[in-house]
């Protein structure tokens, strides 16, 4: 069964499912079903969980204690081995980008069969060639 992992930009909209101007909210809800019924696989970076309780609690203050415990209690696989910082730092590097999004593909590009799913299309035009990504609008639960 093929890995994914998850970006905060995806996670995020889980949450946001009233927001007008969120993109493919409904395609992040099919993939928050996915893993729910077990249909999916993901697997984490280390530090998934405090970006999206920093990104929750910026942009919905009054929600966030009840969605980090929401998410914690999922017990979302983590991966988190010296091969990933590595990846990622040379990936940050590579391509002035933040560490923290650089994270999550470097677990993608570090597992055989594994691809980062994202809604951020700056990283994914900066990164496309390193390979292993495709956007949340392409995602398709099989």
């Amino acid at each position: 069964m093929k890995t994914w992992v998850i970006d905060a930009s995806v996670v995020v909209k889980w949450f946001l499912k009233e927001a007008e101007n969120e993109a493919d909210i409904s395609i992040a809800l099919k993939i928050l079903e996915a893993l729910q019924n077990d249909k999916i696989m993901v697997l984490q970076p280390i530090h998934w969980l405090p970006e999206v309780a920093a990104v929750i609690t910026r942009l919905r203050p009054e929600y966030a204690e009840n969605v980090i415990s929401l998410l914690y209690a999922m017990e979302l696989p983590v991966c988190n081995n010296p091969l990933v910082f590595n990846v990622a730092c040379r990936l940050a590097k590579t391509y002035h980008h933040h560490l923290f999004d650089t994270l999550y593909h470097a677990v993608a590009l570090s597992q055989d069969n594994a691809t980062l799913v994202t809604a951020d299309l700056t990283y994914l035009n900066k990164v496309r060639d390193e390979g292993k990504i495709i956007p949340l609008s392409d995602f398709k639960v099989v």
